[in-house]
C-alpha cells in the first residue's frame, strides 16, 4: 500500500500510519458495548479497505449492522501530545485507547481525531478499538452511491462499511496550529490565512509564514497569535503587468503552487513547525459564464464516482488516485465532477498540484425527515471546512437531482432544505459558486445544471440550440420529465451547463463479475461508441448557450458500462482520440468563449 501523508495542507514530518492488518468482527445483533465484552475476534482485516472489498480480504456482502476492529501499536509517551486521526469511518465510529472511550463520530465521509496522550499506556504497548455502526437499510443518512438492496442495481454500488481512508498518528508539541485556511484574492494579489492554535495555553505566541513560488521568496511574516487563533492577510509585492502576474496565477493549464513553511513561536523559542501549500486562483459567475482568474473561461468536465472494483470507495494507493487526475487531464478534460462522493484529500492534492478542476457534492440522503437533513448539515459542513483550501475545489453541489428532496414542486419545507443548504455553503464559503440542486428543479442557485442523457443530437440542438430563447426552455422543456427551475425562481441570468449527458454503454472486454450492464444508450462496438461520442460532444461543445459541460462517465463502476475507461482504467477508444474530441474549439461563437 502506498498511502503518503493524507493531509496534505498540514504536513508534518512526525507521523505513523495504522493502515494494515486489524482484528476484526462483525457484530449483527449489537451484542457488544466495550471492547472489554468481545469474546473473539475471527477475523483479520486490511485497512483502509471496507470489508466488502477484496482488497480488505474479506469480501463480504452483505448486510451488516455493526462490526468492531482492534490493533495494537507500539508509542512511547513523550512530553509532547499524540493525536490519533481518522480520514473516514462509514457510518458511526466508537474509538478506544487501551479501553477507555476517546472519541466518537458520525458521518461517514469526513475526518475526525482525539488527542490520546492521556490514555496512553506508560509501557508503549498499546491498543485502538474502533466499533463502527452503519444501518444498510438507513435512508436517513448521507450514504451516496451506496445500495441499501442486497445485490447493486440501476445506478447504485456496493455499499462501504467502516473504515475507508487512512488512519494515522502523529505527535505535536504541547501548543500547537491545529487548523489552517487559505484565502487567495487575486484582485489585491494578497492571500488570506486564519491559523487556529490548540494545545497547552501560552503566552507570547507568534506565527512565522514564508510563502515561496519554487525557489523566489514571495514573503515572511510573523503574525501575534491572539486569543489562539490568526487571521491575517499577505499582500504579495505587485509584478505590474499582466504577462509577468500570470505566471503566479493557478489554473489547469499552469497549476502554479505557492509552497509554505509555517513556524509556532513563543517568544524566540520554535515549538512548532510544519508546510503546506496555497495558491492565488479565484473562481466566480459573471452573468452567464463561469470566471476562473477573473476570465471566461469552459468547463470540459467529466463525472467521476470515485470507486474501484476490488477497494469500493476507498482507493486502492496514492499512485491510484494520482492516475485518475492524470487520465482525466490526458483524455482532454479540465475538470472532474466528484458524483456523490467526497473524495480523498490525496485526490484533491493531486488535483491542486496537476491542475484539474473538481465539483464537490455532498453524497445524497434519500428520505426527508428532520434527521436526514440535520446528518446532511452537519457533515456537509465538515466537509467544506476540510477541503476550503483546495484550489482545484470551484463549484459546491449540496444536492444532486432532488434526491432526498423528492417533493420540492409541492412541498415547501423541502425547498427551504435546499434554499437553507445553499445559503449555509455561500455563508461558510463566499468564494465559490454553489449549485443548491443539480440537474433540475432548480431554486436557490449560482448555476443552472441540466441533465439530459437523450442521445439524439438533433433533439439536442432542438432544445438548447441558438434559435430557442432561455425563457422558452425553462417554460417548455423539461429534460427527464421534470422542470428546470421552480416556480418563482426564474431564470436569471445564471451560467447554463449541461452537467450530466452520454452515459454510453460499451463493454470492450465483458466483466465476468457483472452479470448485467446498465447504460442510458448502448453501443455495440468500438466504432460506433467513437462514433456516438463524437458526435454528442461535437453538438453539446458548438452549443452556445452552454458554458460547460460534464460527460457521464469517467470509468465503468460495477453494472454501469457507461465509463470512457473500464473499470480499471484502460482506455474503451484511444486517449488521443477521447483528447480529440474533447478538446474540440469553439471558438468561431460570437461571444463564445
Amino acid at each position: 500500500m502506498d498511502f503518503a501523508y493524507p493531509r496534505p495542507q498540514l504536513q508534518r514530518s512526525q507521523w505513523t500510519s495504522l493502515n494494515g492488518p486489524w482484528r476484526f468482527r462483525f457484530d449483527d445483533d449489537c451484542a457488544f458495548t466495550v471492547p472489554a465484552g468481545i469474546d473473539s475476534w475471527p477475523m483479520q482485516i486490511t485497512v483502509p479497505y471496507p470489508p466488502e472489498s477484496k482488497a480488505s480480504g474479506i469480501a463480504d456482502r452483505g448486510f451488516h449492522k455493526a462490526c468492531w476492529y482492534q490493533r495494537d501499536f507500539e508509542l512511547k509517551p513523550g512530553s509532547d501530545r499524540v493525536i490519533l486521526r481518522f480520514g473516514a469511518v462509514d457510518y458511526a465510529a466508537r474509538v478506544w485507547i487501551n479501553g477507555r472511550l476517546a472519541v466518537t463520530h458520525e458521518g461517514g465521509h469526513t475526518p475526525f481525531w482525539a488527542d490520546i496522550t492521556h490514555v496512553l499506556d506508560a509501557s508503549g504497548r498499546q491498543t485502538v478499538t474502533v466499533r463502527v455502526e452503519d444501518d444498510p437499510h438507513d435512508l436517513t443518512k448521507p450514504r451516496g452511491k451506496q445500495d441499501w438492496q442486497l445485490e447493486p442495481h440501476s445506478i447504485w454500488y456496493p455499499r462501504t462499511t467502516g473504515i475507508w481512508q487512512t488512519v494515522w498518528l502523529e505527535r505535536v508539541p504541547r501548543t500547537y496550529v491545529d487548523k489552517i485556511r487559505w484565502t487567495p484574492e487575486v484582485e489585491g494579489y494578497a492571500i488570506k490565512i486564519e491559523a487556529r492554535v490548540g494545545g497547552d495555553a501560552a503566552d507570547d505566541l507568534a506565527l512565522e509564514v514564508e510563502l515561496r513560488h519554487g525557489e523566489r521568496l514571495l514573503a515572511r511574516d510573523r503574525y501575534q497569535v491572539l486569543e489562539g487563533e490568526v487571521d491575517r492577510e499577505i499582500v504579495l509585492s505587485d509584478p505590474g503587468i499582466d504577462d509577468f502576474r500570470n505566471e503566479l496565477l493557478w489554473s489547469p493549464e499552469r497549476p502554479t503552487l505557492l509552497d509554505a513553511k509555517l513556524r509556532l513561536y513563543r517568544g524566540n523559542q520554535l515549538l512548532d513547525e510544519f508546510t503546506s501549500y496555497t495558491a492565488l486562483r479565484s473562481v466566480h459567475i459573471l452573468r452567464d459564464r463561469f470566471m476562473l482568474n477573473g476570465r471566461p473561461y469552459m468547463l470540459r468536465m467529466v463525472l467521476d464516482q470515485g470507486y474501484w472494483p476490488d477497494t469500493l470507495l476507498a482507493a486502492p494507493g496514492d499512485a491510484a488516485l494520482r492516475r485518475d487526475v492524470e487520465l482525466a487531464k490526458a483524455m482532454g478534460f479540465n475538470g472532474v465532477r466528484k458524483h456523490q462522493k467526497i473524495e480523498d484529500p490525496r485526490y484533491l492534492y493531486w488535483a491542486d498540484k496537476l491542475g484539474l478542476l473538481v465539483w464537490e457534492e455532498m453524497p445524497s440522503a434519500y428520505r426527508f425527515t428532520r434527521t436526514a437533513i440535520k446528518r446532511t448539515v452537519r457533515e456537509w459542513t465538515e466537509a467544506i471546512d476540510r477541503d476550503y483550501s483546495h484550489p482545484c475545489v470551484i463549484v459546491w453541489v449540496p444536492f444532486n437531482e432532488s434526491w432526498g428532496v423528492p417533493e420540492l414542486t409541492a412541498v415547501r419545507v423541502q425547498r427551504h432544505a435546499v434554499e437553507a443548504l445553499y445559503h449555509l455553503t455561500k455563508t461558510l464559503d463566499a468564494t465559490r459558486p454553489v449549485i443548491g440542486n443539480d440537474g433540475w428543479e432548480s431554486s436557490a442557485t449560482d448555476i443552472i445544471g441540466i441533465h439530459d442523457y437523450d442521445i439524439n443530437t438533433e433533439h439536442i440542438r432542438q432544445r438548447y440550440g441558438a434559435e430557442i430563447a432561455p425563457e422558452q426552455l425553462f417554460d417548455r422543456r423539461r429534460p427527464g420529465g421534470r422542470i428546470l427551475t421552480l416556480d418563482g425562481y426564474p431564470h436569471r441570468g445564471q451560467p447554463i451547463m449541461l452537467t450530466e449527458f452520454g452515459g454510453i454503454a460499451f463493454e470492450k472486454e465483458p466483466d465476468p463479475d457483472v452479470e448485467r450492464i446498465w447504460g442510458y444508450t448502448v453501443a455495440k462496438s468500438e466504432e460506433e461508441f467513437d462514433r456516438l461520442y463524437s458526435q454528442l460532444l461535437e453538438t453539446v461543445i458548438h452549443t452556445a448557450l452552454f458554458s460547460g459541460f460534464c460527460y457521464t462517465q469517467f470509468a465503468d463502476t460495477f453494472q454501469e458500462a457507461n465509463g470512457l475507461l473500464t473499470a480499471d482504467r484502460k482506455p474503451k477508444i484511444p486517449l488521443e482520440r477521447i483528447a480529440e474530441v474533447t478538446k474540440v474549439s469553439r471558438t468561431y461563437i460570437p461571444g463564445g468563449v
